[in-house]
């Protein structure tokens, strides 16, 4: 018996990414019999068919030997088992990745785990997704379902296995088909990094072994709908899927109660929980999907809901479903009949309203509870071997919060339930969709790679479209589903989803794709994919034309984020160094796969034309970060400048990427190893709640407000200096008042020349409240010479620049003494340690010390991460100080006492101690 299972359920959480499975060749997990118990196999044993002589049926028995297989987790590709096993040296080194052989992954290769089984009264049913790219499937020595009907990665499939299960030992194996995401609607990797050679052939998602009574529970969930304006009141309608797998006639009551999540009920008081119960008869093998509306049940009416909101807008509470099937069970010695549980379900949701309308303009505006929200975001990438590991990812997911974004997109690569449960509880917006150029978009895009589709194709596309809308439809941080990216579908293809959106009761938006374009039912997109993926200059981002600061821009980023110097040594080698320093036209792996994208040639030429040529390889890096904090500052002050416009307001900006899957040289905020750059401080300055910036199109001087309150009495300072620190200009504007939610105002506009002012200068731009408190500090580094672009001759991934500014005047700056004093606090309860550090421009002359930076590192050097700072890289004249914390895990001191590395633009770099 095979059913397509659209419920979603929660496992418990794999092992750590990297880590090995047990040594053991076989894994044994104990299922209880519990009725309603769901049990993720908590591992594999695997090995290639090509090393495999024995036949499926022996394969897939209790007792066989895998003598010399490799243990593998939960949730585990081919090759990440390979890499946790030591076969291969690190692929994030260097090019070791070219050295693992890609033709091992030609051939299948078997998954194979065991479970015990005590009772076997209960019913029993194997549940799951992620297969890539398709399986053959065997219990106890019989095949259950084959590779044509197990095919997709987010397929959800479900088999009742009760007839085949015994006893003891029971054994699954899953024959793993090899992948190509050209050709199969799975992952692939594109011009992101360079692809594992087993294209994430595996399983990546839980394998769960469910018991049962006669009765199954599926598809539970809340349909919520608030009140708006008012979000006085918000009617739940509770679903569930009832199925009866006996041969007879069963009636059963279906009992449930919805409530505040735990944890939830402080501050205001607990609410009651709402209670519903139902008698349902079910003829044998009959499916039937219930419903419990406020109409025959008022509690489910809720009066004054908790709503869920973004960061930085509001809370974040869940409410609970929980529901029991029940059924008659033995004679009471009263006479009366008992009621056994056959089944149980469990769903967490949240209450809010998420509209996203095209404005006047036609651009997508997200409004999140009635209030208009600019996006600010990045594009998320899993790990590149898929291995899922809940602390880094939380690591990441607090980091998008540091940095001010609301918004993560996943184009493909959908990640756990556990992912979305994070966001949730942290208040970031999530924006799924499908991949793009690929399979997925193969019989639309005639631009990617993907193939042309089959009937079963479009099969596997609806059936993955409905398994992740009922996965992803209670979480209140999913604010859309993006159907296609690069382009839209065709109307067939959208109206498969659309209908599959429909049955599983989705309540966000659904967005045709993320490029400018149209799809027949859903219209238009409201989005942009103008670019640039490549070297643009801070300047570029002002204008509104092409990937400048209008509308909803899907992706963009000015390209390269050259990282550390501590994370460059971890990934390149010597010789790779040098040559990443003197060589622009070079080939780079570490950056794409892409010829569009394999040099560093755009950037590098506007680093040296701008910067001037780099003298070393620290040199090189130095510049990198100055560059890269200035052009992604500029990318997100530019849409929040521009978000309250009355013609052509910016809606959305999302960075490509947030994050990059592997050791890279582009695309990123934050490193393979949670280092923090130039274009990490650059987001988290940019960002602020509270911020005082300067426009370069236009030399205005804008306070952005994202805090939800308005801000008065405020004071805005803006000097501008020589480099040796020499003043040149200086004024002052007080009484400044400006509105909360996003809006913006303008405090004051620089004169289009200012006597004295050498061709490089720097301004300072400080924000003070009404008792004086600087509450905002930006300083850029400026150029009489301005950027000029060539639009006419832009292309998709960059504008040309025929003219840079001149910054070269930077390294004249003497260089200047920084002093530090620190002091750590450790919370044992939490295990975080907090680092306090005062830094003192020290010494003689007027020159600043320039994006100071700060580094937690250990004895022995090594950067201590993550680490979340409060404010870093700063800029600071004679006689100023500024006080920054760190908070980090203990643990990852490794036993060492905290110390400082200290460096700048021109600061020398110096440790001291932290204790």
């Amino acid at each position: 018996m095979v059913l397509l299972l659209t419920a979603g359920t929660t496992g418990a959480a794999p092992a750590a990414q990297g880590a090995a499975a047990p040594p053991s060749r076989s894994v044994t997990t104990v299922v209880p019999a519990a009725p309603g118990s769901a049990t993720p196999l908590s591992g594999y044993a695997v090995q290639s068919t090509a090393k495999v002589a024995d036949t499926a049926e022996s394969v897939s028995s209790p007792g066989y030997p895998a003598t010399g297989w490799y243990p593998a987790g939960p949730r585990s590709t081919v090759l990440a088992a390979l890499l946790a096993a030591g076969v291969h040296p690190d692929p994030f080194h260097s090019t070791q990745q070219e050295l693992i052989p890609a033709a091992d992954f030609s051939v299948p290769w078997w998954y194979r785990s065991d479970f015990t089984v005590a009772d076997t009264t209960a019913r029993t049913h194997l549940d799951f997704s992620g297969v890539i790219s398709a399986a053959d499937v065997f219990v106890n020595g019989h095949r259950i379902a084959t590779a044509s009907s197990v095919a997709g990665a987010y397929t959800r499939h479900e088999f009742d296995v009760t007839a085949l299960i015994r006893p003891g030992t029971n054994t699954v194996a899953f024959r793993i088909q090899p992948n190509n995401p050209r050709k199969h609607l799975t992952m692939g990797w594109l011009d992101w990094l360079q692809p594992p050679p087993d294209e994430n052939m595996g399983i990546v998602r839980d394998v769960t072994v469910r018991r049962a009574g006669p009765i199954a529970l599926r598809d539970a969930h809340v349909v919520s709908a608030l009140a708006m304006p008012s979000m006085a009141t918000a009617d739940l309608t509770v679903k569930a899927r009832l199925r009866n797998d006996s041969d007879a006639t069963v009636t059963t009551t279906l009992s449930g109660t919805v409530g505040q999540g735990r944890g939830q009920g402080r501050g205001r008081g607990r609410e009651a929980d709402a209670a519903f119960a139902r008698s349902v008869t079910l003829a044998p093998h009959e499916t039937t999907t219930v419903a419990f509306s406020p109409a025959e049940h008022p509690a489910l009416r809720l009066k004054s809901p908790r709503v869920w909101w973004p960061a930085h807008m509001g809370a974040q509470p869940v409410y609970e479903l929980h529901l029991t099937a029940t059924v008659p069970g033995t004679v009471a010695s009263t006479g009366t009949r008992t009621r056994t549980p056959s089944d149980t379900a469990r769903q967490t949701f949240g209450i809010r309203d998420v509209r996203a309308p095209l404005n006047a303009d036609g651009a997508r505006q997200y409004e999140i509870n009635g209030r208009p929200l600019l996006v600010k975001g990045a594009g998320w990438s899993p790990d590149e071997f898929l291995r899922w590991d809940p602390t880094y990812t939380e690591d990441r997911l607090k980091y998008a919060l540091d940095l001010g974004l609301n918004t993560l997109r996943l184009e493909g690569h959908i990640e756990p339930d556990e992912f979305f449960d994070l966001a949730d509880r942290y208040g970031i917006l999530t924006l799924p969709g499908w991949e793009c150029c690929t399979k997925w978009e193969g019989e639309f895009n005639r631009d990617g790679a993907g193939e042309r589709w089959s009937a079963a194709d479009h099969a596997t596309a609806r059936a993955s479209m409905a398994a992740e809308a009922a996965r992803l439809r209670n979480h209140p941080g999913v604010i859309s589903f993006l159907i296609g990216s690069d382009a839209a579908p065709t109307g067939e293809i959208e109206r498969g989803y659309l209908d599959a959106l429909e049955a599983a009761d989705w309540n966000a938006p659904v967005i045709p794709a993320a490029a400018d374009t149209a799809s027949p039912i859903t219209g238009r997109s409201g989005m942009k994919m103008t670019g640039p993926y490549d070297w643009v200059p801070p300047g570029y981002w002002y204008d509104k034309r092409e990937g400048g600061a209008s509308g909803f821009n899907s992706e963009t980023s000015a390209g390269p984020d050259i990282p550390t110097l501590d994370t460059l040594r971890r990934m390149m080698t010597p010789a790779e160094l040098e040559t990443l320093w003197k060589d622009p036209g070079a080939v780079q792996y570490h950056r794409s796969p892409s010829a569009t994208f394999d040099t560093l040639e755009l950037y590098d030429a506007a680093l040296t034309a701008r910067y001037g040529a780099p003298a070393s390889l620290q040199d090189y890096v130095r510049k990198a970060q100055l560059a890269q904090y200035e052009n992604v500052r500029a990318q997100f002050e530019a849409y929040a400048r521009n978000a309250k416009d009355p013609s052509d307001p910016s809606t959305g900006v999302i960075y490509w990427m947030f994050n990059s899957g592997w050791t890279s040289l582009h695309w990123q905020l934050v490193d393979r190893f949670l280092d923090q750059g130039g274009a990490y401080f650059g987001a988290k300055k940019a960002n602020e709640l509270l911020h005082v910036q300067y426009g370069y199109d236009d030399h205005s001087v804008t306070v952005v407000n994202n805090r939800p309150a308005p801000a008065s009495g405020l004071t805005a300072r803006v000097t501008l200096f020589a480099p040796d620190g020499t003043q040149k200009y200086d004024r002052t504007v007080t009484g400044l008042s400006v509105a909360g939610g996003g809006a913006s105002s303008t405090a004051l506009t620089l004169p289009e020349s200012v006597p004295g002012l050498p061709t490089t200068y720097l301004a300072r731009l400080l924000l003070t409240d009404a008792a004086g408190r600087e509450v905002s500090r930006n300083v850029y580094w400026l150029s009489t010479e301005a950027d000029v672009l060539d639009h006419e001759r832009g292309d998709w991934f960059h504008t040309p620049t025929t003219s840079y500014a001149d910054l070269r005047g930077l390294d004249s700056m003497a260089r200047t003494a920084v002093t530090a004093t620190a002091s750590t606090t450790e919370d044992a309860a939490s295990g975080t340690s907090t680092t306090t550090v005062t830094l003192r421009r020290a010494g003689t002359g007027g020159t600043p010390a320039l994006l100071t930076d700060v580094h937690m590192v250990r004895a022995s050097g090594e950067p201590v991460l993550p680490v979340r700072w409060n404010d870093n890289q700063v800029s600071l004249w004679p006689g100023e100080s500024a006080t920054l914390t760190a908070t980090y895990r203990t643990a990852d001191l490794r036993g060492s006492a905290p110390r400082l590395r200290i460096s700048g633009w021109n600061t020398p770099t110096v440790t001291v101690p932290a204790a």
